[in-house]
């Protein structure tokens, strides 16, 4: 809706209006008073070139100017444009009150950038850049960081994260293509990682580790074959309370692969890896080397619309060169390890009804052979390998270290079976029950430094269950369970009930005895109107309008608790408010980014649909942590490009 005193068209595609005024609140009687309103001075409008310009204008919110807006430029449909977006307003325990105002560039259709200042109150002036490239053979993005003399810590803070992938020409017909991807992430100092999590700004996802990664290769492949050069460096931002030892660099790491499936009823490969291993003796206490690894495998599958068989092969040979004497005075190492597997699985089907509704039930037995000889490995050192996790899908793996320097000395038997209810028109699983369990004939020999061998017998055993039977409800729960003790292991449950739009709530519950972790959590997202009362009216009547107050409240959050400590670990807590031509958002956030220390902060957003919005948007981490989390509806109408670009 808007008006103006006087209309004035000077072509075809060009008007002015004089003390004009827009909204999008819906207009229902001759009294009516929008909830917003930008007013403007003059406000010119180019069909041709998609834009329009205000010249004094403010923007009214319940009949207070919030937003004074000299001159601003907008676009007049969805279109990109350049132009300054929406000023946003956080508030934190760490940075005190910070304002961004970024401006995005819209350098072309495959190119754009987004240059965002932010005041802190507490610290200074930080300013984030972002340039994105899409070519038809390459693309990727920079993002860089800066903050000069940050007052938190009395330095110069920045940061750096690029990330490049593209297919090139050789122009030799040898050759041919050849990809290259890069990838550079890189912070000033140690403290980055706590103290721009709560920044506001595009770096809090990128942070998500402790450990950044600066890697790059050349590929290169042609039929069955294809090799790479490269190299990876790691940058390790260490906490006092709680160091870590760093990743190893390899400088470098050339690989090659060559393989072929059902050749005449075969698949086999050869992989190689050499890597040049490098890491601070004092984190690491042991010498860098020279790695090189070969595996060669060859495996006959036999697979029917019943079952399968499938009897595989694998020779795993590696060869070490170290800077220094071991322990021994060795100065060098090699390895031949042979594997061999037989793995095989039935499949049965059957029609079944279950409290008057119809499934097709499956039963799927599964039995696993593996054996792998022991080699002496103690005095090799670690590189790169790591214990798997035990679950479902690695109580079936060939190895029980991830990486190329730990290959476990095998003579066991797994056993698993599966049962589904499936939907016999969509194929839907209603119900999934799992049972994996293996048996060691002999004990386990090789560990990681400091790790504990499996002995003889029978593993713990894993449960599982998912129950789908309605698009509603849902609830997924894992157990492991130790028979010489008779309790478990790990179990978690979690449950999910979303009976419509914007109704969900979550349920965790997670019990760990060997991190001596136990947890629960819930997370949700209501009208309050279903709670209090008032949820029959309809969707669409308590959102008709904006000029009333008869919009409706939502309450969002997500509480983990933890049971040992007696504590709430993570919270996220707030409410939402839904007229129809606005959205007003406030969420508190309090997440833990280290032993004994967290960071708060509070994000209020005003959303005015089909203009801009105003404020800190919590809508990212209300979808990171809200499983099922859905943003409230938009208006129809076209929304401005004067809005936050992401």
């Amino acid at each position: 809706h808007g008006e103006g005193k006087k209309l004035t068209f000077i072509d075809r595609d060009r008007a002015r209006i004089a003390d004009g005024t827009y909204t999008t609140c819906v207009r229902p009687g001759p009294d009516w008073v929008p909830d917003w309103i930008l007013r403007a001075a003059k406000l010119d409008v180019d069909q041709e070139e998609d834009e329009g310009h205000a010249t004094d204008a403010v923007l009214d919110f319940k009949g207070m100017p919030i937003l004074a807006l000299p001159s601003i430029t907008f676009g007049l449909s969805d279109k990109r444009r350049s132009g300054w977006l929406a000023p946003t307003l956080a508030l934190d325990s760490q940075n005190g009150i910070s304002v961004t105002t970024p401006y995005y560039w819209d350098i072309a259709p495959n190119r754009d950038a987004t240059l965002t200042p932010t005041v802190m109150s507490r610290r200074g002036v930080n300013t984030e850049g972002e340039f994105r490239y899409l070519e038809s053979n390459y693309n990727g993005q920079v993002t860089a960081d800066f903050m000069p003399d940050d007052r938190l810590r009395n330095a110069n803070r920045w940061a750096l994260f690029t990330q490049h992938s593209g297919t090139y020409d050789s122009g030799l017909s040898a050759i041919g293509k050849f990809g290259l991807n890069l990838n550079i992430n890189h912070a000033s100092d140690n403290n980055y990682y706590s103290d721009f999590l709560a920044t506001g700004t595009g770096f809090n996802q990128l942070l998500t580790t402790r450990t950044l990664l600066t890697n790059g290769a050349l590929t290169w492949g042609r039929g069955n074959f294809s090799a790479s050069i490269g190299a990876q460096k790691w940058q390790t931002l260490q906490d006092p309370t709680a160091p870590i030892t760093p990743p190893y660099d390899r400088l470098p790491q050339l690989t090659a692969h060559w393989g072929r499936i059902n050749d005449g009823g075969f698949d086999y490969s050869i992989n190689g890896d050499f890597s040049r291993f490098h890491n601070s003796f004092f984190y690491t206490q042991q010498p860098n080397a020279d790695r090189s690894v070969a595996q060669a495998q060859i495996s006959r599958p036999f697979i029917a619309p019943w079952g399968f068989f499938t009897p595989a092969a694998k020779v795993h040979a590696s060869d070490y060169r170290f800077d220094s004497p071991l322990a021994n005075g060795a100065t060098s190492a090699n390895r031949l390890i042979p594997t061999v597997s037989l793995d095989s699985g039935l499949v049965f089907e059957r029609p079944a009804s279950y409290f008057g509704r119809g499934f097709t039930q499956t039963l799927e037995p599964r039995l696993k052979y593996i054996y792998t000889p022991y080699r002496n490995q103690s005095l090799i050192p670690n590189y790169d390998s790591g214990a798997y996790d035990f679950n479902f899908a690695t109580i079936w793996a060939d190895n029980a270290f991830a990486g190329d320097d730990r290959i476990v000395d095998n003579n066991l038997v797994t056993a698993g079976v599966t049962s589904r209810l499936l939907d016999p028109e969509t194929g839907a699983e209603a119900l999934r029950l799992d049972f994996a369990q293996r048996y060691r004939f002999s004990p386990q020999q090789v560990t990681l430094p400091g790790g504990t061998p499996e002995a003889r017998g029978w593993s713990d055993i894993m449960l599982g269950a998912g129950i789908h039977w309605t698009p509603k409800w849902s609830m997924d729960t894992v157990l492991q369970y130790n028979l010489d003790t008779n309790q478990s292991t790990r179990s978690s449950i979690s449950t999910r009930y979303q009976p419509s739009n914007f109704h969900v709530l979550n349920l965790t519950y997670r019990n760990d005895r060997i991190l001596d972790t136990k947890s629960v959590g819930v997370g949700w997202q209501w009208p309050l109107g279903d709670i209090f009362g008032g949820g029959n009216r309809s969707e669409l009547g308590v959102r008709r309008s904006g000029g009333s107050c008869s919009g409706r409240w939502y309450s969002v959050g997500r509480l983990d608790y933890d049971l040992i400590g007696k504590t709430l670990s993570n919270v996220i807590a707030g409410f939402e408010y839904d007229t129809g031509c606005w959205i007003g958002r406030i969420v508190l956030e309090k997440l833990q980014n280290g032993l004994g220390t967290s960071t708060s902060r509070i994000m209020f957003q005003l959303e005015f649909k089909g203009l801009t919005s105003v404020g800190t948007s919590p809508l990212s981490a209300l979808r990171d942590n809200i499983r099922g989390y859905e943003a409230l509806p938009r208006q129809a109408a076209p929304p401005s490009r004067f809005t936050n670009y992401e």
